[in-house]
């Protein structure tokens, strides 16, 4: 069986995953709408790696990753057209971060209080399953994290149990931990944990780190 990848941003995070998914036997293909600004990710990834439009990634994945400014989703996701979604994973990375500065390390959300940008998408584009995961650490700690305390936990959310395994199982080769946290409102506890995740990097420039959940 093929395993093949889209990815909806060619972003840090979507080169980030991209690579992690390589390095696992899958085949990727990016959607940007800039070429020339994966060009040099492209020369160096492999006879597996692969750029397009968002539309061409989106129907070349049988499991996708929606890797994008929170602000731009739902952009993106119209133009990778939703039909070329329907029924399958996508995972959702996106935050619903504003373009207001940090205030004392804290970023600003553009959502209303008691909803979440994975709730809203949830509802536009209902036939789709998405999974919220890779929200709450950088880029840089998504594939493989090393860390003395040992696996660091990555919680994640979404309406259907199939993509919620799919997505479990891939974190498991990505090397995390992985904690359910139910339906798709949980989002609105999930996406939060990046503005926890980001003080210590806006006030002290610290970003090597990750959430843990410690059970007795």
């Amino acid at each position: 069986m093929r395993k093949q990848v889209g990815i909806l941003g060619s972003g840090s995070v979507g080169r980030a995953l991209a690579n992690g998914f390589l390095k696992q036997g899958y085949e990727v293909k990016i959607g940007t709408r800039d070429k020339l600004w994966v060009a040099h990710w492209l020369s160096e990834a492999g006879e597996k790696a692969s750029v397009g439009t968002f539309e061409e990634a989106a129907h070349f994945g049988d499991l996708v990753v929606l890797a994008v400014k929170g602000s731009a989703a739902e952009f993106v996701l119209d133009l990778a057209g939703a039909a070329n979604l329907h029924e399958k994973t996508v995972i959702d990375t996106c935050n619903p971060i504003s373009d207001e500065e940090p205030v004392n390390g804290v970023l600003h959300f553009f959502t209303r209080p008691n909803f979440s940008l994975m709730e809203h998408l949830q509802e536009k584009y209902s036939r789709i399953n998405f999974v919220k995961a890779f929200s709450c650490v950088g880029n840089a700690l998504m594939v493989n994290p090393q860390f003395e305390g040992g696996q660091p936990t990555m919680f994640i959310c979404g309406n259907n149990d199939d993509a919620k395994k799919h997505v479990k199982e891939v974190l498991g080769l990505f090397g995390w931990e992985t904690e359910d946290m139910g339906k798709v409102e949980a989002a609105r506890a999930i996406e939060p944990l990046c503005m926890l995740w980001c003080i210590p990097g806006f006030r002290n420039n610290e970003w090597s780190h990750a959430f843990k959940l410690l059970k007795k």
